[in-house]
């Protein structure tokens, strides 16, 4: 099986929803043009990190977001790994993502389990603590939020579901651009998976984002990268290369979780 990806590599309106709304829609109605089966949206695309004001911008319950993702997906017959959103609740703001079927249904809904401190996530945001994955079209999918890609043992306990495409979104900084692509291509190489990474572009106050959306397949080969300008990345992924690859080095089969001991 084969599913035709489009990854929305956009500059975000610093703190502005209803400006990113109207990109997003516009943005989604370009990519759905070449006949994609998965459109992918970066982190925070509705707020960017305008933390100190998400009291007052952050989606309450997260209902505007997913209201308009869902028209989204099922206008388009397509499906939505909607990038994150600050999703405001009686307990604090979870940086939250949204995965929406292509008939308009809530597949997953995943709140980054790692907050990154030199952004200053954990002022202003709560941890979440349930698994990103979810099922596409019956195969085995997870959805991760930027940092995570940091913790190989978060993403191998996705991984070990059969899991075959890692969905990651970022607003990952220009300076660690390096970071970003190493660990993205070891994460698929070591979980013999398909990698498909959207991030963001442009500026905000105190940052510079690097863009460089990607998906890798699972041998760790790049299929399609961006580069730093905003664009709709697109790429085919091949669900069946993922088991052939898993026959050839059996590493599923061949762990020793008996003595990985912390």
């Amino acid at each position: 099986m084969t599913l035709k990806a489009a990854l929305i590599q956009m500059d975000i309106a610093y703190g502005d929803p209803q400006a990113n709304y109207r990109k997003v829609k516009d943005l989604i109605a370009e990519a759905v043009q070449h006949e994609v089966d998965v459109v992918v949206l970066p982190e925070l695309w509705t707020t960017g990190y305008d933390l100190t004001r998400l009291d007052e911008i952050a989606d309450k319950e997260g209902l505007e977001s997913l209201s308009f993702l869902k028209s989204l997906a099922q206008e388009h017959h397509v499906y939505i790994i909607g990038g994150s959103v600050a999703k405001r609740t009686q307990q604090g703001v979870t940086n939250t993502m949204f995965v929406i079927s292509h008939t308009g249904e809530l597949l997953s809904e995943y709140s980054k389990a790692h907050l990154f401190r030199l952004m200053d996530e954990e002022k202003y945001l709560i941890e979440g603590n349930h698994s990103g994955l979810f099922d596409l079209n019956n195969h085995k999918c997870a959805g991760l939020i930027c940092y995570d890609i940091r913790f190989p043992e978060w993403i191998r306990t996705h991984m070990l579901n059969n899991t075959k495409v890692l969905f990651v979104v970022a607003e990952w900084p220009e300076p660690r651009i390096d970071h970003w692509r190493s660990l993205l291509i070891s994460r698929a190489i070591e979980n013999q998976c398909y990698v498909v990474a959207c991030n963001r572009v442009g500026s905000d106050p105190k940052n510079n984002f690097g863009g460089h959306s990607l998906i890798i397949g699972p041998w760790g080969e790049i299929i399609a990268e961006a580069d730093k300008d905003e664009t709709i990345l697109y790429g085919n992924i091949h669900l069946e290369q993922v088991d052939e690859v898993r026959k050839t080095i059996p590493i599923f089969s061949d762990r020793r979780p008996d003595i990985y001991k912390l």
